[in-house]
């Protein structure tokens, strides 16, 4: 805005006016202690367990490839939304292109589905939210589903339901299915070190699609290590993991390529300082093909933590709205059927997991089938650097394992309930502005077709669901951290004020359910050795037999104990002493 001034002297004492408020503001105003967000303590970060053939014996059907002629069953209409991800091999063999072909399962359904690619997670939802309204004027329209990243949803459902609530409850979002789920593909990126040492990873930057699925692996890894990781990806915390934001995954691998720099001002116990720095990018978290890139343009990193490890973190969970469901219970439940047939032909058969790679190549119009298959199973390929690195990596469902996912399998957990509430409440304690009470669990998920698919096509249950075997001891420690358990006094018996500590360590176990979980005991020094070694062997078995009530694999569980040989503080005094009681949760392979 313009000022009219009428003299020289009034001109001069403006100027000096504002020549004071500047001198303020730099010398005193912009070098002031700001608030900042505090880097976050993860705490425990807690997911569930993940080889190939599943069809074996009289229950090895094989089903004919479908041809690639359009189909024109005249069937309900869908448009499914999803990301360049293997871990939707079931739908694109099960709908033979990116448009329905005629003899293909989801033909025989008699659907018409057309598959689109969209990485952009905010585009989807819009899409989700103008069907919904739509949908409300004409029951005739087109149903949009979406397919996401399974330890992403709290904060995808915290927005689309918030977007959607002007409509009514009936058009909230729900999820219904998991056709698979990321097995390798989408991991922690970094340089070697910090394998070795996890806190060398502390004043370092991850490059990340901030409050999405890869970034929950680098959130559980540093959880599981006892890592801070700093919400604000604007500053720059010595003593935490910082991010750098990327607009997705594959921004988030070429940050790191092409040497991408950015100036951040240092905080320090959540206060925001004048002094800057410039960073780099240290690590990512990505998935293919951001991993590939990464490994063949410029190499230098290797695999901290995967989905591989963490194997029920990242099930692929489709969603839509709640209406679309109930008016078309008969056609989702087909689509089920159809998914969970082409997950055992994809796992079964050779030809019809190529036939999937193809399709795939054909939707994201990227590469060709064989990369697509090539990444599907995973491979080790040496880098620009001429290291050896993991890429890849992703596994199909049938109906036992989706029925696994959701707790209806025989051990009755429920791991998706785990890996959804474990990450809506890390991200929502991160960034309450964002999720603050997220969805609840119960809400979001509607296990009801699923059931009826399973009471009603039991043959389709015959499908051997995925197994991991584990060593019979961890060499490969891929995290560490001591748990405080209260015991009675010289007793193996655990305390009821202990059980949420141990229910944290369920979690996490559940969540990396690819890895073995040792349990390793110790005692301070009071007292004499053997008994001390004793005890500590006794505790150890005592969290063992906890975990195994709860449904976790007795083969994944290694207990032992170390009595006093192997303090962490000064048994000198009372709090070394209480330090080194401890309970040591070692997850690895």
């Amino acid at each position: 805005m313009a000022v009219k001034v009428k003299t020289s002297g009034k001109v001069l004492g403006i100027a000096l006016l504002l020549g004071a408020l500047f001198l303020g503001k730099t010398m005193w105003w912009d070098k002031r202690p700001k608030e900042a967000k505090t880097s976050t303590e993860i705490g425990k970060v807690v997911l569930p367990d993940a080889p190939d053939a599943s069809l074996t014996g009289t229950a090895a059907t094989k089903i004919e490839i479908p041809s690639t002629e359009p189909s024109a069953n005249g069937g309900t209409k869908i448009k499914w939304e999803v990301m360049a991800w293997n871990a939707q091999f079931p739908l694109m063999f099960a709908n033979g292109g990116a448009l329905t072909t005629k003899g293909s399962l989801i033909d025989d359904a008699k659907l018409q589905v057309n598959i689109v690619r969209q990485d952009d997670c905010n585009k989807s939802i819009a899409d989700i939210v103008k069907f919904a309204s739509d949908y409300k004027n004409n029951p005739s329209t087109e149903g949009v589903f979406a397919s996401y990243m399974g330890d992403g949803m709290p904060a995808f459902f915290a927005a689309l339901s918030k977007e959607l609530e002007p409509l009514g409850p009936e058009y909230q979002p729900v999820a219904f299915y998991a056709m698979g789920k990321s097995y390798g593909e989408d991991k922690l990126m970094a340089p070697a070190s910090w394998k070795a040492d996890p806190k060398s990873a502390l004043g370092k930057t991850v490059s990340c699609f901030l409050r999405d699925g890869d970034m929950n692996i680098l959130l559980k890894w540093a959880g599981d290590n006892g890592l801070k990781v700093n919400p604000d990806e604007t500053t720059f915390d010595r003593n935490a993991v910082n991010l750098v934001s990327a607009s997705d995954f594959l921004d988030a691998a070429n940050k790191y390529i092409t040497g991408y720099k950015e100036k951040r001002f240092f905080v320090e116990n959540g206060k925001k300082l004048s002094i800057d720095t410039t960073v780099g990018v240290d690590g990512v978290a990505t998935w293919t093909p951001g991993d590939v890139n990464i490994a063949q343009k410029k190499g230098g990193l290797i695999n901290i933590a995967s989905t591989k490890q963490y194997a029920s973190q990242m099930p692929n969970i489709t969603i839509t709205i709640r209406k679309f469901i109930n008016d078309h219970r008969t056609d989702v439940e087909n689509l089920i059927i159809a998914l969970a047939q082409a997950g055992d032909q994809v796992r079964s058969y050779t030809d019809a997991k190529a036939f999937a790679a193809n399709v795939s190549a054909k939707v994201y119009n990227e590469q060709d089938g064989a990369y697509w298959l090539k990444y599907y199973n995973g491979a080790v390929e040496k880098d620009a650097l001429g290291v050896p690195v993991e890429l890849g990596g992703s596994m199909a469902f049938n109906l036992s394992d989706a029925a696994n996912i959701f707790g209806l399998g025989k051990d009755g957990v429920d791991r998706y309930k785990i890996v959804y509430n474990t990450f809506g409440d890390i991200l929502s304690k991160m960034y309450p502005e964002y999720l603050g009470n997220y969805p609840a669990y119960a809400k979001m998920i509607d296990k009801s077709l699923i059931q009826s698919v399973m009471v009603n096509h039991p043959e389709l249950l015959q499908g051997k669901a995925i197994n991991i075997k584990y060593a019979n001891e961890i060499t490969d420690k891929v995290s560490s951290k001591s748990f405080q358990i209260q015991f009675e006094t010289g007793s193996a018996s655990i305390k009821a004020q202990s059980y949420s500590v141990l229910d944290d360590i369920l979690k996490s176990s559940v969540v990396a359910e690819g890895l073995k979980v040792g349990i390793y005991g110790h005692t301070d020094n009071t007292g004499n050795d053997a008994a001390n070694q004793q005890l500590s062997e006794a505790r150890a078995a005592s969290v063992k037999v906890y975990l195994i009530s709860k449904g976790i694999a007795e083969s994944r569980l290694e207990s032992k104990g170390f009595g006093s040989t192997q303090p962490i503080a000064d048994n000198s005094t009372a709090s070394g002493k209480a330090q080194n009681r401890r309970v040591q949760i070692v997850l690895g392979q």
